[in-house]
């Protein structure tokens, strides 16, 4: 499912035009985006949390030559699903 079979969805259940529910998920995720950008986390009651994620710089290698990298530190956006999510993946 991509943002517009979201926004559809939306749409459909709740009287909404297209347009409108589609601005409405793209809402969403910049909210979502700019709290992650600012190291806040965003929980969605019965769905889960979104957390940003420091990873530690390290050692590598690339995979065609076997010549050593440095990666630089970074951060992730990772996503902690609610326990109802869960159960409902799981059956």
């Amino acid at each position: 499912m991509n943002n517009a079979d979201l926004a559809e969805r939306i749409a459909d259940t709740n009287s909404l035009s297209k347009a409108d529910a589609r601005k409405i998920v793209d809402g969403v995720f910049a909210a979502i985006a700019d709290a992650a950008a600012n190291g806040d986390e965003t929980a969605i009651n019965g769905f889960g949390k979104f957390k940003v994620k420091d990873s530690a710089a390290r050692e590598g290698r690339n995979p065609s030559t076997g010549e050593t990298i440095q990666i630089a530190a970074s951060k992730k956006l990772g996503f902690t699903p609610a326990k109802a999510v869960k159960d409902r993946l799981n059956g």
